[in-house]
């Protein structure tokens, strides 16, 4: 069968990837705290027959709260709870911290919604980063080889509650009266340095077992972590070049864990705005946040060793600027603005194409986002995306409706869901417990 791409489909605030998002006039204001908002947006990536939801958590808040959400969901259990009820084939992809949780308490929540959506959940794990975060716990920030020594030690721990209860252990046999095998649900008795739990945990096995382990990071430690127990990588990266070594680097420690390298997946990230033509998506984008644009001209000047005129914001960058010129060698993303501003922009539009975001951004009309995701998909960089619209309500409908079509007709997506689990949508290999390879 022909390689296809996955994607999946960030799920924030209810709003979308700009911080004006929530002002637009097809939108609600009250999205924040509306879970039928979620649901209706999961519902719009399942009609796209995307693979999954992605919610990113960090419960913590610094930002202009005066003037903008807070980036993250109420609760990314409760809202995935709520849109499991509601969907039937997308999967249900969640952060959970492994420095600020008990694993006990990870274990019970993720296999409680993996049986809940019948088995379309994965877990995030990741170490959690910032004093901010911390402080909210009462702690200071662990260091990095505490946070991920925690990490090993909770992934494992948690797989292996997740075993506990045998696979076929369930009987509920009425006419017995016979529940469980109890010989096949037992205690773990694991601890390490960091964690430990005695067990069982007292649920069942979903139909794909146990939820599939996801990991968000590129650090050497983040490497080892992913490439021991993650079957998807969520990540970030501004250049073909950038993603295909990110992406080898993680199937290379995949395959040091004793794993085959395909089985972890890696899925760049992509923020879009999809318009008829770059000047409607440009105006989009300015009438949402251009207020922020001034404040970053002056990390774009910083980008691009220029001292940008505040006045003159609003005209292209002159032929001398143009030639003097040079991309930061410590931002990826400042080649890329250059080019933008060598079309002719404005200064201000030049920031509307979204060349200081965190991920690429596509402003534009569908086939270019396509062309985008094509490039780097037959260029071996991703195994596919998640994607990001700048405002849910009527972004999300433009690229299900524009966007993957196209991505269809070109025999890179898929027009159907093949299976009915995450560990379908994701071809990952089945596992019940913790993988013995990675035991070491």
């Amino acid at each position: 069968m022909t390689r296809q791409m996955i994607i999946g489909m960030h799920l924030g605030n209810g709003y979308g990837n700009l911080p004006g998002a929530w002002r637009a006039p097809a939108v609600d204001p009250m999205s924040y705290t509306s879970f039928d908002a979620k649901v209706r947006h999961a519902q719009a990536a399942e009609r796209g027959k995307l693979q999954f939801l992605f919610l990113p958590d960090g419960p913590s808040h610094v930002g202009d709260l005066e003037n903008e959400p807070p980036n993250f969901n109420l609760d990314v259990m409760v809202t995935l709870a709520a849109v499991a009820r509601e969907t039937s084939r997308i999967g249900l992809v969640a952060t959970g911290s492994t420095t600020f949780n008990e694993p006990f308490n990870l274990a019970r929540q993720f296999k409680a919604l993996d049986v809940m959506s019948h088995g379309r959940t994965g877990w995030n794990a990741v170490t959690s980063i910032g004093e901010d975060v911390a402080a909210n716990y009462g702690q200071r920030l662990p260091s990095s080889p505490e946070r991920y020594g925690r990490a090993h030690e909770t992934v494992q721990l948690v797989q292996a509650l997740w075993g506990s209860w045998g696979n076929t252990a369930w009987v509920h046999d009425k006419a017995t009266g016979r529940f469980a095998n109890a010989k096949q649900v037992a205690p773990i008795n694991m601890g390490g340095k960091f964690v430990a739990s005695r067990g069982p945990l007292y649920i069942p096995p979903s139909e794909q077992g146990q939820p599939v382990i996801f990991h968000a990071g590129g650090s050497p430690n983040a490497l080892e972590l992913a490439g021991r127990y993650a079957s998807g990588v969520i990540g970030a990266a501004f250049t073909i070049d950038d993603a295909r070594a990110q992406r080898a680097a993680f199937r290379e420690a995949a395959e040091r864990a004793g794993r085959d390298p395909d089985e972890i997946k890696f899925f760049a990230g992509l923020m879009t705005t999809i318009a008829n033509d770059r000047r409607e998506g440009l105006d989009r984008r300015t009438r949402l946040s251009g207020r922020l644009f001034p404040e970053r001209a002056s990390y774009l000047g910083q980008m691009l060793s220029l001292r940008l005129d505040p006045a003159r914001l609003d005209e292209p960058l002159s032929a001398d600027q143009l030639s003097s010129a040079r991309p930061s060698a410590g931002d990826p993303r400042s080649v890329h603005a250059l080019k933008i501003a060598r079309e002719g922009w404005s200064v201000l539009d030049v920031l509307a194409h979204g060349v200081i975001d965190y991920h690429p951004v596509i402003v534009g009309p569908a086939a270019e986002a396509a062309d985008h995701m094509q490039e780097w998909f037959e260029a071996d960089a991703v195994d596919g995306f998640w994607v990001s619209p700048d405002i849910y309500e009527d972004g999300l409908d433009a690229f299900v409706d524009g966007v993957v079509p196209i991505l269809q007709d070109r025999g890179l997506f898929h027009r159907e869901y093949d299976g009915t689990t995450l560990r379908d949508h994701l071809g990952a290999p089945a596992q019940y417990g913790v993988d013995p390879r990675t035991m070491r």
